[in-house]
């Protein structure tokens, strides 16, 4: 049975993917990461020396510590931020164990760059229907929780991403975007790594709404509704994004736990 300051890795699984699933820090030592340069979904990198200068940048989070094993970097960096007022707990067995349970990883030489604040930035077209909510949903859930979206005018997005530092997504060329009958959200799921029953599940609905192919799910036609629907009761497209997250996220509980679930 794990200590009150460690979560299973079964316990954590649950909450990957989910609204409040806890900030996931990954303490590996540099050559460990390199023989396996993979990351639970979610989780960022930090350095490790004898004191935890960052520990406060989690101030009034739920945090999950993860290294090697689960043993001293991960317990030592714990305990640093229980006295920083962390709430801060250790993956029972480490990354090895998550390894050894099959849980889904995310390819991390896929991750675009970060900016000085630690967040990949990405760009695309401004007034988003399916798509490009449904890939920040996905980002945010899986990828990077505090990425930052950029929409702006189709004709700029090229120009603004090399200017700013911005990846593209769902434009033209672009490496994060459709490819023959997959749509950009089946990409990224297949270039992450992400592969899971549930996650295959959505990208089936969404690929429907999409591309207009309503037959691929019975529910393609009503994520097709509900997003056009979003689109016109925001006219400002961070505020549709921040609205619509639920709807994936009840989409995607959905596809993990209820989807053979009938009522009567």
């Amino acid at each position: 049975m794990p200590s009150p300051t460690e979560i299973t890795v079964s316990q954590l699984s649950r909450l990957v993917g989910l609204p409040h699933s806890p900030a996931i820090v990954d303490l590996r030592a540099d050559d460990d990461f390199a023989s396996d340069p993979r990351l639970i979904p979610g989780s960022q990198r930090r350095p490790v020396s004898t004191t935890v200068p960052w520990g406060g940048d989690y101030k009034g989070q739920s945090v999950v510590l993860v290294c090697k094993d689960g043993l001293q970097i991960s317990q030592g960096v714990g305990a640093w931020m229980r006295q920083q007022g962390v709430d801060a707990q250790t993956l029972e067995g480490g990354y090895r164990a998550w390894c050894s349970s099959c849980q889904l990883l995310v390819h991390a030489d896929k991750l675009p760059q970060r900016d000085e604040a630690g967040r990949t930035v990405w760009v695309t077209r401004a007034r988003p229907k399916v798509v490009r909510i449904a890939c920040p949903w996905l980002i945010r859930r899986f990828i990077d929780p505090n990425a930052v979206f950029l929409f702006v005018a189709p004709s700029e997005v090229a120009a603004v991403a090399l200017r700013f530092n911005a990846t593209p997504f769902d434009v033209a060329d672009a490496f994060w975007g459709d490819r023959d009958e997959k749509c950009t959200f089946d990409v990224m799921i297949e270039e992450f790594g992400l592969d899971s029953d549930a996650l295959a599940r959505l990208a089936l609905i969404i690929r429907g709404a999409d591309t207009g192919k309503l037959e691929l799910t019975p529910h393609s036609a009503g994520l097709l509704a509900a997003s056009l629907g979003f689109s016109r009761m925001y006219r400002d497209d961070l505020a549709q994004l921040d609205a619509a997250m639920a709807l994936y996220d009840a989409f995607y509980r959905w596809s993990r736990d209820a989807s053979n679930e009938t009522h009567a």
